[in-house]
C-alpha cells in the first residue's frame, strides 16, 4: 500500500511553526517580516499563484504588497521597481512572477534582484552559495521538495535518485540539494536528449519528474517501491471542471501509484510548499536583517 506524500498538510503544518515566529518577534519589538510580489501582465495561473501568496503571508502574520504591471511595462521601468525594493529598508524579501513577457530578458531582472532579498532563491549568488552548501535562499520548489522528503523520513542516504528535466528552477537544484551531505543520494538527470530513458527511470529508487508533460511517468517506468515526486502542473482540457480545466502531472498517478512505498499528488502535492518555501525564505531575510 502507498503513501500519499501530502504538501497541504505539510505545508500548513510550517505555516503555524513561521506564524508562531513572526508572533515572538512581534512580541520582542522586532518588524514584521514584509514579502512583495511584482506581476506583470493578467496570465491566469501566475494571478491565482500570487493571490494564494498573498493569503499565506496574512496567515503567518506578514506584510504582504502586490505591485502590477500592465503586460506591455518597458523593462527599463520594472528594472526600476527592482532597484527601489532592494534599497527599501522595510521590504524583506520580494519576488518577480514569472515568465514574463518575452521583451523582458528574465535572466536580466532575475540578476538585478538584490541576492538577501531573494525570496525565489534564483539569483546566481543564492545557486552558487547553494552549490558549495553556503547558507543562503533555496529555488522555491526544490526546498519545499526536499522538505517533504524529510518531514515523512524518505530514505535518501545512497538511494538511487532520478530527475526528469534539468531546468536551472526546479530540475538542477533539486539533483545537487539531493546529492549534498545530510541528503547523500546518487542522483542521476535525464532530459530530452537522454538515451534509455525508460531503463533509467526504472532503475530509480527515488523519481522526480518535472518536464510538465502529462502522464510522461508511466507503469513500465516505475520499480516496485519507487518513491515518486511529481513536480508537473500542466492545464489541460476537462468535462469535470466548473473551469473547462485541470492539472496534470508529469506521472500517470492512477496506473503507477499502486507499486509506489509514496507518492505525490497533483494537486496538493509539490505546490503548496513551492509557496510556503517562499515564506521561510522571507524569514530567513527578515532574521538577517
Amino acid at each position: 500500500m502507498y503513501t500519499i506524500i501530502d504538501g497541504k498538510k505539510i505545508a500548513s503544518e510550517i505555516r503555524k511553526e513561521i506564524a508562531s515566529e513572526v508572533a515572538l518577534m512581534i512580541s520582542e519589538g522586532k518588524k514584521v517580516p514584509h514579502l512583495v510580489a511584482i506581476l506583470v501582465g493578467n496570465d491566469g495561473s501566475s494571478e491565482t499563484y500570487v493571490a494564494n501568496k498573498i493569503k499565506d503571508c496574512a496567515e503567518v502574520g506578514f506584510k504582504s504588497s502586490l505591485v502590477r504591471y500592465d503586460i506591455n511595462v518597458d523593462e527599463n521601468e520594472l528594472l526600476a521597481k527592482i532597484h527601489e525594493l532592494n534599497n527599501d529598508p522595510d521590504v524583506d524579501g520580494f519576488i518577480v512572477q514569472l515568465p514574463l513577457p518575452r521583451h523582458i530578458s528574465e535572466e536580466r531582472i532575475i540578476e538585478a534582484i538584490d541576492p538577501r532579498k531573494d525570496a525565489d532563491g534564483f539569483h546566481p549568488v543564492n545557486i552558487g552559495r547553494m552549490v558549495i552548501g553556503l547558507p543562503g535562499y533555496l529555488p522555491a520548489t526544490p526546498f519545499g521538495i526536499v522538505e517533504l522528503l524529510k518531514r515523512y523520513s524518505v530514505p535518501t542516504k545512497g538511494k538511487n535518485c532520478v530527475v526528469i528535466g534539468r531546468s536551472h528552477i526546479v530540475g538542477r537544484p533539486v539533483s545537487i540539494l539531493l546529492s549534498q551531505k545530510g541528503m547523500d543520494a546518487t542522483v542521476t538527470v535525464i532530459h530530452s536528449r537522454s538515451e534509455n530513458i525508460t531503463q533509467l527511470v526504472r532503475s530509480a529508487d527515488i523519481i522526480i519528474s518535472a518536464i510538465g508533460s502529462p502522464g510522461f511517468v508511466t507503469r513500465e517506468m516505475v520499480k516496485p517501491g519507487a518513491v515518486v515526486i511529481d513536480v508537473g502542473t500542466t492545464r489541460v482540457k476537462s468535462n469535470e471542471s466548473k473551469s473547462g480545466f485541470r492539472l496534470a502531472g508529469d506521472v500517470d498517478f492512477d496506473n503507477v501509484a499502486p507499486l509506489c512505498s509514496f507518492i505525490t499528488p497533483v494537486p496538493g502535492g509539490v505546490g503548496p510548499m513551492t509557496r510556503v518555501s517562499l515564506l521561510q525564505n522571507t524569514l530567513m531575510a527578515a532574521r538577517n536583517r
